[in-house]
């Protein structure tokens, strides 16, 4: 057996123990390894999906990260990374079991956007905005500010509240962070979820943009309700520091 093979027969039983042991080395050598790397990888999944791991029994949330830590290729040992991946392998490779909830690809996506966005680096091309700024400069959203929507109420999801049908609407949710890098919360209007959602897509765009793309949306709307309306919005969102200037 040549260096490839001992290497590929070393990482195969490291992810999954049913796998024979690598020819020359002692059992007892290698539960250690594949204890230490698991640990890792169990370690931090479970500090990036804490309400997600809640729900689970100690069993099946081991059996969950298994399954992941066995049938994933990971690409990066980096803490945001592996949340990240673990979020692709339950959306892509998993086949749900009865013991999962309805809701886990949206509790697991919101549990992971929090994290990005905790982790996320301050762009410092993109400025403060006074109320004028929004008349005159280019708007973007924040590098620290992600848009997303449910169909279940996950900020609410707990061990005690475990809903089993979806929202007969859903719900529209702005995580960034605020001045002291604190992750912060805003539950969204559909108008404010698509002007987020239209300057998340552009980049960057004026108000006059702006306005115009909602008219052709909402075209029962009195332009100056819209605008005055669309003003306010954004002079409430660049307070928070999610609306930016460029």
């Amino acid at each position: 057996m040549d260096f490839k093979q001992v290497q590929q027969s070393f990482i195969d039983y490291i992810r999954d123990p049913q796998k024979p042991v690598p020819s020359g080395v002692p059992l007892e050598r290698m539960q250690v390894y594949r204890e230490l790397f698991f640990n890792n990888v169990m370690g931090f999944v479970s500090n990036a999906f804490p309400v997600l791991k809640s729900l689970y029994s100690d069993s099946q949330w081991q059996a969950l990260v298994q399954a992941f830590f066995s049938q994933h290729d990971c690409k990066s040992p980096i803490f945001i990374d592996i949340a990240g991946e673990f979020l692709q392998f339950l959306q892509f490779e998993y086949s749900p079991a009865e013991s999962d909830p309805p809701f886990m690809l949206e509790l697991a996506h919101y549990e992971w956007l929090e994290l990005r966005v905790a982790t996320a680096q301050q762009l410092d091309q993109q400025e403060r905005l006074s109320s004028a700024d929004i008349l005159q400069r280019y708007l973007c959203l924040a590098a620290t500010a992600s848009v997303a929507q449910y169909q279940y109420p996950v900020q609410q999801i707990r061990q005690d509240y475990r809903p089993t049908t979806p929202l007969p609407q859903p719900v529209f949710f702005c995580l960034y962070q605020d001045e002291a890098g604190e992750v912060g919360f805003l539950q969204l209007t559909p108008l404010s979820a698509q002007v987020l959602g239209y300057l998340a897509e552009q980049k960057q765009s004026r108000l006059d943009d702006i306005l115009n793309w909602l008219q052709g949306i909402y075209p029962q709307m009195q332009p100056e309700l819209l605008t005055q309306g669309c003003i306010q919005l954004l002079e409430q969102l660049a307070v928070k520091g999610i609306v930016r200037g460029i």
